[in-house]
């Protein structure tokens, strides 16, 4: 009978859990959109004439950092059952 209690309990610790590594696998994605976007500051801050090229490959970069954080949202609601 106890280890029936203790599954059920397990179950509801996975909840929290799913959330703490969601919370603290979105903090790769926050560093990264800040890394680009001061790169193409710094860039843009060099050469003026180069913001285009830059801003086209920033936003590629973005959405690709922004699509792995979409991922663990996805992971953190299959992880958490519901």
């Amino acid at each position: 009978m106890s280890s029936v209690v203790l599954a059920q309990e397990a179950v509801n610790i996975n909840a929290g859990l799913a959330a703490i590594g969601y919370g603290l696998g979105a903090i790769g994605p926050g560093i990264g959109v800040g890394l680009i976007w001061a790169a193409v500051i710094n860039g843009t801050a060099r050469q003026p004439e180069a913001q285009s090229k830059l801003m086209g490959i920033a936003w590629t970069t973005f959405v690709l950092v922004e699509v792995l954080a979409l991922i663990g949202l996805v992971v953190y609601f299959i992880a958490s059952g519901g």
